[in-house]
Parts: C-alpha cells; structure tokens; sequence
C-alpha cells in the first residue's frame, strides 16, 4: 500500500485545494487588480494534467478535492474534469468534491455538478446589498449570483456562503445576511480579509480588516452563541446560533490562526504546489509530470518531496497597522 503523505510536523495531507484557471468574470477588490493580466492560455495545465495531478494525490490520501479559481466555472470544458473525478468518489478513494464558486455560472451547472458527485459547494458573497456588491465586485450583478443560488438548491446542492468580513462595508449587514441565510437553510462562514495583492499596504486594506473576535461579539449581543467541536477538514471553526439553530463558521487566519491542523495544500492552475498560502515557498509539479510523461511514480517523489518542506505555519499578522507576512501575490493565482 502506497504510503500516505506526512508533512514534516506529523500532519496527514487529506485535502487539496486545486485552481482550474486564473481567471474570473468578477474583480473582487481583495482578490485581484481591476485591470488584471491573466496568463496565457498555453501556460494553464490542460484538463488531462489536472486529472493526472488530482488523481496523483488521492492515490496518496487526498480524500476532499476542492475546485476553485479564480471562478472554476468559466473554464471551458471544466465539466469534463468534474465528471472524471466522479469516477474517484465511485471507488471509494475520494470522499468529496465540491467548489468554490463566485456564483454568477451556477444556473448553468448546477445540475450537472450535481449529476458528477458534487453535493456541497461553497458561493463567495460579501453583501446583499446591489450597489455594494456591484462595488465589492466591481464587474458582478447580484441578481445573477441569486439566480444561481436558486439553481444550486433545486439541484439539491446544499450551500454554504462564504462572507469576507470587511470593515466599514458590510458590518451593519451582519443581521440582513445571518437571517437570510437561516431563511434559506444555508450556512454561512466569516473569513478574515487576508494580505494578499498588490495593495496591501494600502491605508484601505488595512481599514478593511474586521477580527472576526469582533464579529462574534456581535452575534452576542443579539444571539446565545454556542462553540460545536465539529470540523469539515478546513480551516473553520463553528458556533451554532441556538434562537435560529444555525451554524456560523469563521475562519480566522489573522486574530486566530488554524496551523497546527493543516491538512491541506493548494495547487494552481500552472502546476506550482503551495504548501502553505501564507508562505512563498512553491514546488513545481508541472515539470516533472511533462518531463516524464505516464511516469507514476516519478510524480509522486515529486509530490512526497514537495510535502517534506511544508512549514510549521504562515505569519499573517495586522498588528501595529502593518500587514506583517504579506503576500504580493493576489488570491486569484493561488487559488481562492
């Protein structure tokens, strides 16, 4: 049996975070530039490679495969990709496939993500509000996201929202979007804007961060807030609201991080492995996999040795007004 993937500080690497593409039909403010270059097309790895590398790192313990992008729904042909690592849930080896998703291409495929194996999938949406969103996102349509919200729970997809906690944005919406969410029977996860982009030493990205210690206070002050010891295999952290019975997650990356129990890498769109999100350390598994094409296992020591140099943890940190261990990478060529 092949051996499972330990990194060096005894923690199993179950899941795998891959971005199809850098591209996305939104230019969320903290994501990436408005006036972003995506890269060529020749350099993104074709739908076969990513099948090759995913299903090299299940047959190594991967058991949840995250798909995401930029928007992972505007790759052509991504369907083909779905529908072929269907075949891993059908064996048993992959436990779950989902996505992250900004929403705006769910009416088109929820159907058929539900058909290839998908059940859960988690939509990007920082306020209900039109203008805002028009403004936080730059180029979406909010109508459009809620019309895929309604697709994805007629094709019995459940969903969790995924809610960037921004300061001076979307704080008084906190009530508006926890009832909604309870209304719809979906979950809903704060996440702490991270320092990632070309602006963040900017006076305004600083502003906008909002320690999700503050929003819990807020739910105090109206909700009986209970801790659940539940995890997912991520990096969230839950409460459940006992007047409504929801579940509230938050993923603290900044006030609180979540290292000690990593258990997973990312992979872009080019091939390169992060190890950490918060570290610049990146191994290159694209090479390797065209030097030696059907070359099992020279992928896997590829892999393992990628693995060996995972670190202890990132060092985020809004301190002192300073975005200590920033990254000037944007979100979207990582993978969100």
């Amino acid at each position: 049996m092949t051996a499972p993937l330990i990194d060096p500080f005894a923690r199993p690497i179950t899941y795998l975070r891959v971005s199809v593409t850098d591209r996305c039909d939104f230019r969320c403010v903290y994501c990436m530039s408005e006036n972003i270059t995506f890269l060529p097309k020749k350099d993104l790895l074709t739908l076969e490679e990513l099948d090759q590398l995913c299903s090299a790192f299940i047959g190594l313990g991967v058991a949840k495969l995250r798909v995401t992008g930029g928007e992972p729904l505007v790759r052509r042909g991504i369907m083909t990709f779905f529908r072929g690592m269907s075949r891993h849930l059908d064996s048993g080896a992959l436990k779950e496939l989902t996505l992250t998703t900004n929403g705006s291409q769910l009416h088109r495929f929820a159907d058929d993500l539900y058909a290839a194996g998908v059940r859960r999938v988690n939509i990007s949406l920082d306020t209900l509000d039109e203008d805002k969103f028009a403004r936080v996102t730059r180029w979406g349509r909010l109508k459009q996201v809620l019309n895929g919200i309604d697709a994805a729970q007629r094709a019995g997809l459940r969903i969790k929202i995924n809610t960037v906690a921004l300061k001076g944005f979307n704080e008084e919406e906190l009530p508006r979007i926890t009832e909604w969410c309870a209304e719809r029977d979906m979950d809903l996860t704060w996440i702490e804007v991270m320092p990632m982009g070309e602006d963040i030493g900017s006076e305004d990205r600083l502003g906008q961060f909002w320690p999700l210690t503050d929003v819990r206070a807020t739910y105090e002050r109206s909700y009986t807030v209970t801790d659940l010891a539940e995890r997912t295999g991520g990096p969230a952290r839950y409460v459940r609201l006992e007047e409504t019975g929801q579940k509230i997650g938050f993923i603290t990356p900044l006030s609180h991080n979540f290292c000690e129990s990593c258990n997973r890498v990312r992979l872009t769109c080019t091939g390169e492995l992060y190890m950490c999100l918060g570290q610049e350390d990146v191994a290159d598994l694209r090479k390797p996999m065209r030097d030696r094409p059907g070359d099992a296992s020279h992928l896997e020591q590829a892999i393992r040795a990628a693995i060996a140099r995972k670190p202890k943890g990132h060092d985020f940190d809004y301190s002192r007004q300073r975005a200590d261990g920033q990254m000037t990478r944007h979100m979207s060529h990582t993978g969100g």
